[in-house]
């Protein structure tokens, strides 16, 4: 192979790359939001998860970005392991329409394509619109990459000993498997091989029966993407990413040895799909063929394994062993069912709001840790609380807004609102916590240090408000009223402390002890937390109206 057909292949890839990354993105721009909604909310069960991880990775044309997602959401808490595992299934069946697409065999208009893109990605003012062109301009990108890669390895159908070499991988199928899966986590991107391969097989440098061990092993490689997402991510989001590469390694494993042990499995295969092919296509092109297969594949290996995602679970907690940390997404203690009896529900509402604050106190806490001593696991905690705080807000705010008011007792209704409020200040001090954090991060970032009597005063904040905190719980678990004046108190306290400690910050600046790049880092600090005990006071002043209500 020259030099020039070297760059021609690559920069051909490259382009089908590019391609892919664009219209993957114009389409998660367009529809991601919903569809990482859709992946957070429909996965109740196997087969919806299933369901919703085919649909999505149709949708955003990357398994990878499906995987990716999952992998974040477990790792946010906010889906079990066993959830997560019917959605990456379905990520699998997914995936099979790039090579679908590919199989159409549409780069003849790949320049129109480019063209319309192009003009209404760069012209259009509306964004749904801008969205569609750059969705239009990477589906013509990826055929013009797939026009030059079949363009440039034409010439090496004639080469026998390319030819030769490349037919060595029928002969032997783990040969096969393990190109595929090596060139795949190269490029990291199933897609982006399977376009060399349906290159390859379009002008007849490689064979069907030499395709499939290769096309196998793309399966495998492409779960390179949700491990290296999971470095760094918890216990669980481990296990779901070691959960894709167990699924998909096993399937094509059992195929592999199919190939060994039964004599011509290869043509067994070939005249199955090719059988399937004709009752729709009446042309079965090779590359159809091929891609046909891949669907077929990733269909019965789900089918084969659906039943069975509760071994997957036991098998890779087995293989990543430890306690799980995950945090149950959504609401635990209210569903629809309540509203028919809203005083019960009321009763569980309570619940879901300690929970709430719960979560939050640990952030504060984290946040705080993080922040002393800098520490990325803390940094990731006190970020993937935030998400499921926010989540818990929203489901929260929606079950409120469903309670059948006009048909409630007064007292009951002024109760709803009174953990309305509180929803709001909870939520508030889990963003203050999380502006802890990043002012952590910066201060690691920026090698920003404090001066001894800094520290002084920081560690007697944080631990006055860790106290606060305490007692907001005590609070709101035990309506402990006594409390209530404290609470307020200490809010007063905190805004004088406030004060002092800008005071005492700016003489320390004038006297050159503390370096001045730190002033506004410490003072940001103080801020966030005189803004949580802030909150806490509103906590204490809705308990004060109920009480004063008579409705406590």
């Amino acid at each position: 192979m020259s030099l020039s057909m070297l760059f021609g292949l690559f920069g051909g890839l490259g382009l089908f790359i590019y391609g892919m990354k664009q219209m993957s993105e114009g389409l998660q721009k367009a529809a991601g939001r919903k569809l990482k909604h859709l992946l957070g909310l429909l996965t109740n069960n196997r087969f919806a998860g299933l369901a919703v991880g085919t649909l999505v990775t149709a949708v955003v044309q990357s398994s990878s970005a499906t995987t990716v997602m999952v992998v974040g959401f477990v790792n946010a808490g906010l889906m079990t392991l066993a959830q997560s595992i019917g959605v990456i299934m379905g990520a699998n069946i997914g995936t099979t329409i790039t090579a679908q697409l590919i199989a159409f065999k549409l780069s003849h208009y790949s320049l129109h394509a480019i063209a319309i893109g192009t003009g209404l990605y760069l012209f259009s003012k509306k964004d749904r619109s801008k969205q569609f062109g750059q969705i239009i301009l990477g589906f013509g990108v990826i055929f013009l990459g797939l026009s030059i890669m079949k363009d440039t390895m034409e010439p090496l159908k004639d080469s026998e000993v390319f030819v030769h070499m490349m037919g060595n991988f029928g002969k032997s199928p783990l040969l096969g498997l393990l190109l595929g899966t090596g060139v795949t986590i190269v490029l990291q991107s199933s897609s982006a091989s399977m376009g060399i391969l349906m290159s390859l097989l379009s002008v007849g440098i490689i064979d069907y029966w030499s395709a499939v061990p290769i096309l196998l092993g793309e399966n495998i490689g492409t779960t390179i993407t949700a491990i290296l997402s999971s470095v760094g991510a918890n216990l669980t989001a481990k296990r779901a990413a070691a959960a894709h590469f167990v699924f998909n390694f096993l399937g094509a494993s059992v195929i592999i040895l199919l190939f060994y042990l039964i004599p011509n499995f290869a043509n067994v295969i070939h005249n199955i799909v090719h059988s399937i092919s004709s009752m729709f296509i009446v042309d079965v092109t090779a590359e159809r063929l091929l891609a046909n297969t891949h669907t077929f594949f990733n269909v019965i290996n789900t089918l084969v394994w659906i039943p069975f995602v509760g071994f997957m679970v036991n098998l890779v907690k087995r293989i990543i062993p430890g306690e799980e940390t995950s945090i149950k997404r959504g609401l635990t203690f209210l569903d629809e069912r309540m509203l028919e009896t809203p005083s019960f529900a009321i009763d569980q509402l309570k619940s879901e709001v300690l929970r709430m604050y719960k979560i939050t106190n640990d952030m504060v806490d984290e946040a705080i840790m993080a922040f002393k001593d800098t520490n990325d696991d803390l940094v990731k905690a006190v970020r993937n609380k935030e998400e499921i705080i926010n989540e818990l807000e929203e489901d929260l705010v929606t079950f409120l807004t469903r309670f059948p008011r006009n048909t409630m007792a007064e007292a009951d209704v002024k109760t709803v609102d009174m953990y309305y409020a509180m929803i709001d200040d909870i939520e508030s001090i889990a963003d203050d916590a999380f502006d802890v954090v990043e002012l952590a991060v910066f201060k690691k970032d920026n090698k920003i240090s404090f001066s001894d009597e800094a520290w002084e005063t920081l560690n007697d904040n944080f631990a006055f408000i860790n106290n606060l905190m305490e007692d907001g719980h005590q609070l709101i678990d035990k309506k402990d009223l006594s409390l209530i004046d404290k609470i307020i108190k200490g809010e007063e306290k905190m805004d004088r402390l406030l004060l002092e400690h800008r005071s005492g910050h700016m003489k320390r600046l004038g006297y050159g002890i503390c370096d001045p790049n730190a002033g506004i880092v410490y003072l940001e600090v103080l801020d966030e937390l005189e803004h949580i005990s802030d909150q806490l006071a509103d906590i204490s002043h809705s308990i004060t109206e109920a009480r004063t209500n008579k409705i406590l």
